[in-house]
């Protein structure tokens, strides 16, 4: 069955967002992660959800009664997973660099986040996912294959960028770092994944109440996010507490609007990725987040260019990562070619 161009088109748009989610923080003068990632969590996760929601369906209330308590168990158990695969590369960052952190947990979670919902189908019309064995599946495996070794070029692209600029290499061989990056990549497909396997039922319940499939998509994520956003928003909150740099939080008002503005950016980026993932059909949940995660890393590379991280860099690094980016581009080509 073919895809609809359109899903296509609203995930490749939800990766872009995702991969330049975080250019605020490039402005800001007087925050650290721990106060900017609060607001925009808090804002992303929580606050702009559920007032979005009740603001623009006011029969939300009545929509989430009727939905059944073990799917939201399940996303939200999924949410957490997520929310503490963002603590752990956050500390891999600090630990063993953006490039190693970046290359593991990629490189670990792309093959995790479109083979298993393959194998254990999702929620409504995830159930119908092709199976690994089926000629769809083929494709999607030998699609996956190309992005883990598109992820391979582009971390060992950075690894080399940094070493031309430091004689010292300082933490790349924390053995406990790569662990912790390696968690991270199991852990963060549970954004994905507390989605696709709750979706189904809560998008029935909103639509029964008369929801259009926009106001559904924004009842599921209002519904899955609580677990991730306890970990997000907990952890910044820690840091908070721990440095006593509480007061910071509210001493830039210019700093504090540009990281609500990345929950915005979040917000957006997760109803693109939903609805793109729906209407793409009963392959969606392996396809769309293949898609996303792919172009959210060329999104990423294309603003660290724009913003000069790659400036001065030496001819190989740049074509190892240019190599990388146009694999990934070939290998969302050859899934959207497999499933037409």
């Amino acid at each position: 069955m073919p895809i609809d161009p359109l899903g296509l088109l609203l995930v490749i748009v939800a990766g872009a967002i995702a991969g330049a989610m975080a250019w605020p923080v490039k402005l800001q003068r007087t925050f650290a992660m721990e106060h900017w990632s609060f607001a925009a969590w808090l804002a992303g996760l929580v606050v702009l959800p559920w007032l979005t929601l009740f603001t623009v369906f006011p029969p939300a209330g009545q929509a989430i009664a009727d939905v059944p308590l073990r799917p939201l168990l399940i996303a939200n158990a999924w949410s957490v997973a997520w929310g503490i695969a963002n603590v752990l590369f956050s500390i891999c960052l600090m630990r063993i660099g953006f490039g190693l952190s970046t290359g593991l947990l990629t490189g670990i979670g792309l093959p995790i986040g479109i083979l298993v919902p393959m194998v254990f189908q999702g929620s409504g019309g995830f159930a119908q996912a092709p199976s690994l064995l089926s000629e769809a599946g083929q494709i999607m495996v030998g699609g996956t294959a190309v992005m883990v070794v598109a992820v391979i070029l582009i971390a060992w692209a950075g690894l080399a960028r940094d070493a031309s600029r430091t004689a010292t290499g300082s933490s790349g061989g924390s053995l406990t770092g790569m662990a912790m990056a390696a968690s991270a990549g199991v852990l963060q497909v549970g954004l994905s994944f507390s989605f696709i396997y709750s979706q189904g039922p809560i998008t029935e319940a909103f639509h029964a109440r008369g929801a259009s499939p926009l106001v559904a998509n924004l009842g599921v994520w209002a519904l899955v996010l609580p677990g991730g956003a306890l970990i997000n928003v907990g952890y910044a909150a820690w840091r908070m507490t721990w440095l006593r740099n509480w007061g910071t939080l509210l001493g830039s008002p210019s700093d504090f609007a540009l990281s609500v503005l990345i929950g915005v950016n979040f917000l957006v980026f997760l109803l693109c990725y939903g609805l793109g993932c729906q209407w793409l059909g009963a392959v969606g949940a392996a396809l769309g987040f293949g898609v996303y995660q792919a172009m959210m890393i060329v999104s990423a590379q294309t603003v660290g260019i724009l913003g000069g991280e790659w400036r001065n860099t030496p001819r190989r690094p740049r074509w190892l990562m240019a190599c990388g980016v146009i694999l990934l581009l070939a290998a969302v080509a050859l899934m959207a070619w497999g499933q037409s």
